[in-house]
């Protein structure tokens, strides 16, 4: 079983390639290209996916990040694919995610810290 840590470095991965996919690209781009946007959507849902598996402890000691509302989103990508709002996700790859701070990392004790 993977711990804490483990899927913080997920959502640090995943937070880390969506930026990069980002770097050049539009929202018009984000709507045209499809491969481009299963990519951001692919770690948009792994950001989610690595949420809901956090310990709970670690989400209480966390509480100020929208631990439920993450992994909303991820189940809105995950079961309702057909009716994903472009826009929406548009939204939250390039505000929302940078908001919840990519350059977050899990100190050896279990505690987020910003760099």
């Amino acid at each position: 079983m993977r711990r804490d840590g483990e899927r913080i470095s997920d959502i640090i991965e995943a937070c880390a390639l969506v930026a990069a996919y980002l770097e050049p690209r539009t929202s018009a781009d984000f709507v045209a290209d499809s491969l481009f946007r299963d990519a951001v959507v692919r770690q948009l849902t792994i950001v989610g996916e690595a949420a809901t598996k956090l310990s709970l402890t670690f989400k209480a000691r966390h509480a100020e990040i929208p631990w439920l509302e993450i992994a909303g989103f991820r189940n809105r990508i995950v079961h309702d694919y057909f009716g994903l709002d472009l826009d929406t996700a548009w939204q939250v790859a390039t505000v929302d995610l940078p908001g919840f701070e990519c350059e977050t990392h899990c100190n050896p004790d279990g505690r987020i810290s910003r760099r």
